[in-house]
This record gives C-alpha cells, sequence and structure tokens, in this order.
C-alpha cells in the first residue's frame, strides 16, 4: 500500500460538499491520518444510479480496479484509488487532482475546416450551431495515447474531455471509470484520433508485461478478481491479447456509439 493509499483508507472523511454536476453521488472531502491531510472525492455505493447494462457488483469496485491496471502499467494515469467504509457507507475514495488549467484545455479543440491541423488527430465532424459544423480534435500528445491504450484495455465507456485532469507538474490524470470492464464493446471515448495505427514501441512493451501480470495466480489478477466477476476478467485478457495480436490501436466497432454524449 503506497502512502496515498494508506491515507485514503486509514484517514478520518470529513465531507465538506457535493459535486452536484455529477449523475451519481460525488461528495469532495479531506482526509486526515496521523497528521497528514489530502482532499479527496467519495462517491458512496448507495448513491450510485442502476445501469442496466452493468448489472454485476457496482462502479466504486470498477473504479478501483481501473486504478490497479493503470497502476500496472506504470503510466500511473487514475489518481489514487480505494474502496472503505465512509459517512455514507461502503464506497470509492480518490485522490484528489487539482488540474492546473481547464480540464480539455489544449487537448481538445473544434477547428474549421477538414484538416486538423498540425500537433492535433481528427476524431469527428460536430455540429457547432446554425447549421455549422466544425471538425473535434485532440491534441497528438503521448499522454493521451497512453490513455487511448488503458481506456482499450478496461473497455471504457465514458471517455468524455472533462475527465481529463492536466496536472501543474505536467502529468496527466484522468478520472470516472466506473463504466468500465464490461465484457461487451463498449469503448466511448473522444480518443480516436490514432484508430488503426501502430501501437508505439512503449504500448506494446507495456501490454505485454500486462498479459503476463494476468495470469492466474498473479498479484494484479487476484485483486481484480475481488472487483470484477471472471468473465469481465477474462474479457480484459482477451482484449490485451487482441491488442498484442493486432498491433493496433482499436478502431469505433460500429455496434455502440463511438463517442460519448455529452463529450465533455
Amino acid at each position: 500500500m503506497t502512502p496515498i493509499e494508506e491515507l485514503l483508507t486509514r484517514g478520518e472523511l470529513t465531507v465538506r460538499g457535493r459535486i452536484r454536476e455529477a449523475s451519481n453521488a460525488v461528495l469532495l472531502c479531506s482526509v486526515t491520518y496521523e497528521g497528514v491531510s489530502a482532499d479527496c472525492v467519495y462517491k458512496p455505493v448507495k448513491g450510485e444510479r442502476p445501469l442496466w447494462d452493468f448489472p454485476d457488483g457496482n462502479l466504486a469496485q470498477r473504479e478501483r480496479a481501473a486504478y490497479l491496471v493503470s497502476e500496472a502499467t506504470g503510466w500511473g494515469l487514475v489518481p489514487a484509488t480505494v474502496l472503505r467504509d465512509g459517512p455514507y457507507g461502503e464506497g470509492m475514495v480518490q485522490h484528489w487532482i487539482e488540474a492546473g488549467e481547464t480540464p480539455e484545455a489544449g487537448l481538445l479543440a473544434l477547428v474549421e475546416g477538414e484538416e486538423a491541423g498540425d500537433g492535433w488527430k481528427p476524431v469527428a465532424f460536430a455540429e457547432v450551431g446554425e447549421g455549422r459544423t466544425a471538425l473535434l480534435v485532440h491534441a497528438d500528445d503521448p499522454r493521451l495515447r497512453r490513455l487511448a491504450v488503458l481506456d482499450a484495455v478496461i473497455n471504457n465507456g465514458d471517455r468524455k474531455g472533462g475527465h481529463l485532469l492536466p496536472a501543474p507538474d505536467g502529468r496527466l490524470y484522468a478520472i470516472d471509470h466506473g463504466v468500465t470492464f464490461h465484457t461487451d464493446d463498449k469503448l466511448r471515448t473522444l480518443l480516436w484520433g490514432w484508430a488503426g495505427e501502430p501501437l508505439t514501441d512503449e504500448a506494446r512493451t507495456v501490454l505485454a508485461s500486462l498479459d503476463a501480470r494476468l495470469a492466474d495466480g498473479e498479484p494484479l489478477a487476484t485483486r481484480l478478481a475481488e472487483l470484477i466477476t471472471p468473465v469481465e476478467l477474462a474479457a480484459v485478457r482477451g482484449r490485451v491479447a487482441h491488442l498484442l495480436r493486432t498491433g493496433v490501436h482499436p478502431q469505433p466497432s460500429g455496434q455502440w456509439p463511438a463517442i460519448p454524449w455529452p463529450p465533455v
């Protein structure tokens, strides 16, 4: 257990307010343990809205599982996330990341014309009002590219622009991973710019390591088995194996909306 995980797990939670824009109950808290304090987000299971297509387990467990997979990649894209009891029962507690700027600033944009321009990757055309359209693009940023790989592994069904948190130190964090790990292809994301392109050497190395760590009896596999169902764990292994076999970023399946709504 890392120091921040220990703080989040053992510290005293104090609710300070509610983030009302969220679809589920999301509480902004402070946590204190042995004289150390931090801000965090607490999402009690009791505050989750039932989802017809995610009947097994709860969203909090999936958030924790996403963190474990992120840590296994070595990319550290998901803030420290634990499961624990809180003022409103069991839930997910996640380290609060203070974004250095508006979440999507410098990472997403709408541009006129049909070309993304240098340093940008095209995603799709979007209606911007009065019968006009603009091209939605995202930055050709290695941090986003790593996140696109992670999302493919965990089958993220809701990668919106507001879930991207660029920190002042230059790191990129991603939040809101409750809608993940489904056995069906549910990948919905704004990061389609690399679809069909070869994976980087770094990504292939990470995926090969992840493949080994997902084997039966390995610590990561054992911890994930406590959070998601056996068929969901098998699906994770299958997605990693497929990425290694094809060597390319996935493309939209055509059987599910490829872009989340609202996109930001």
